[in-house]
């Protein structure tokens, strides 16, 4: 389709071309024939294609995210925090000491002293059964939510690079329409220019081509300018310097959302990082509440001591202690009250980014919608139309029916709307690119 329009506009514009000899050689009106033969033909020749080798949007998604700073940070923090579940679900460390009583010099006795001796003694704390799983587990959920926060910084690295280079396209793609009419309305110029002079055109029409060719120009700046943002936002994404060369983007076809809205929903509440990781939140915090009750249970402690003694037989002893939870109203009582609130809130959050979510899918929904209605329209409608309204004016300006000034309006209309067409491709596939980190399956392809 947008090869049948670039052919259109083409050939409707190059009319124009066939127009310049004949008012080179002072004839008021060209031959329609040779009108008629150009456009019959077609046959006009594109730009040359860049030597450059285009950049194909999946070798940009892959070098973001194996170079993107932002992914692997993430990466290595989920990473560390699992390192936290087998630490979580140790003993406390045994503590061991060695001592002596009798003589001031380390581990002197008294030999006539049957109270002195010297010692050592090994202590192992046991928590109440239950309590290291749980800590495990917690420590388990934390990791798997910070996963969930990588898997979000992958697909935004992912969207923000499919986002970038549909920019870039669209201004790659205005740059060359921009440039192909350019030479195009320099010949309107001309023409203009030559008529005035032979006395068979007015001022006014060289005025305008020449204003509407400084307008091209100007917007060709603009054009110009987003690209290069675009370019620099995609080098950023993959951590290159900022003014590395990019090629030409590869041609981009329209996907097709073949989902409908409540599909969209449901993958977004089965498949969003947001609602995964305040999902593995509530798990944490439910474990949490169940670890807080337990503090309720006292810990054992089991300990052993060895004792040697001058001119007595050694001594073996093993000591058990518990604590004792007397606290509980200020301590053990307030650590499950603390647990359930942040239970409650992690419950609320989640609730809250359920409503976020179907928003966000929503908006994304609307805008690839119209987005896509509107290229259908430039491209089966408004451009076509337009080129023909072109080439209507183009034959009237033949016989004289029709002044300058409105075949140059259909000139520039043509262009506007062809420029317009891949910009709407573009906003369209954004969406879609934007609707993917949402709902979890790809959009663009």
């Amino acid at each position: 389709m947008k090869k049948q329009i670039s052919r259109k506009v083409i050939v409707a514009t190059s009319l124009l071309v066939c127009l310049w000899p004949a008012v080179l050689a002072g004839e008021e009106n060209p031959a329609p024939a040779r009108v008629s033969a150009a456009l019959q033909a077609g046959d006009v020749s594109s730009p040359a294609e860049p030597s450059v080798p285009p950049v194909v949007l999946d070798q940009l998604i892959s070098e973001a995210l194996m170079n993107n700073p932002g992914v692997q940070s993430a990466l290595r923090m989920v990473e560390a925090r699992r390192r936290r579940v087998p630490q979580a679900r140790a003993l406390p460390d045994p503590v061991v000491s060695v001592g002596w009583m009798g003589d001031i010099k380390p581990f002197g006795v008294q030999r006539q002293d049957p109270s002195s001796y010297r010692s050592l003694s090994a202590m192992q704390e046991i928590p109440y059964p239950g309590k290291l799983k749980l800590r495990g587990d917690i420590a388990g959920r934390e990791a798997e939510a910070l996963w969930w926060d990588y898997e979000a910084a992958r697909r935004e690295v992912v969207a923000e690079v499919e986002a970038a280079y549909y920019d870039y396209f669209a201004a790659f793609k205005a740059i060359e329409i921009t440039r192909k009419n350019q030479d195009l309305l320099e010949k309107l110029v001309k023409i203009a220019e030559t008529r005035y002079q032979v006395g068979k055109g007015i001022q006014q029409d060289v005025l305008k081509a020449q204003v509407e060719l400084s307008r091209l120009r100007q917007r060709l700046t603009v054009f110009e300018q987003q690209q290069r943002t675009a370019q620099v936002r995609l080098n950023t994404l993959l951590f290159r310097a900022a003014e590395a060369p990019l090629g030409p983007p590869a041609p981009v076809e329209r996907a097709e959302l073949t989902y409908a809205l409540e599909t969209l929903y449901q993958l977004a509440r089965e498949n969003d990082t947001g609602l995964q990781r305040e999902q593995r939140l509530i798990e944490r915090n439910q474990l949490a509440v169940n670890l807080a009750r337990k503090e309720y249970y006292p810990d054992l402690g089991v300990g052993y001591m060895y004792q040697n003694r001058p001119l007595m037989p050694e001594m073996h002893g093993f000591t058990f202690s518990i604590n004792i939870p007397i606290f509980y109203k200020s301590k053990q009582r307030e650590g499950v009250n603390e647990a359930t609130e942040e239970l409650v809130s992690a419950e609320r959050s989640r609730e809250n980014r359920e409503t976020t979510l179907a928003f966000e899918v929503k908006q994304e929904y609307l805008a690839a919608k119209a987005s896509e209605e509107l290229a259908r329209l430039y491209s089966q409608a408004i451009v076509p139309q337009s080129s023909l309204a072109l080439e209507s004016a183009l034959a009237a300006y033949e016989v004289g029916s029709v002044d300058f000034l409105t075949l140059l309006d259909s000139f520039i209309t043509v262009l506007d709307y062809e420029i317009s067409y891949y910009r709407e491709l573009a906003n369209y596939q954004i969406a879609l690119a934007r609707l993917e980190p949402l709902v979890g399956v790809e959009l663009t392809k």
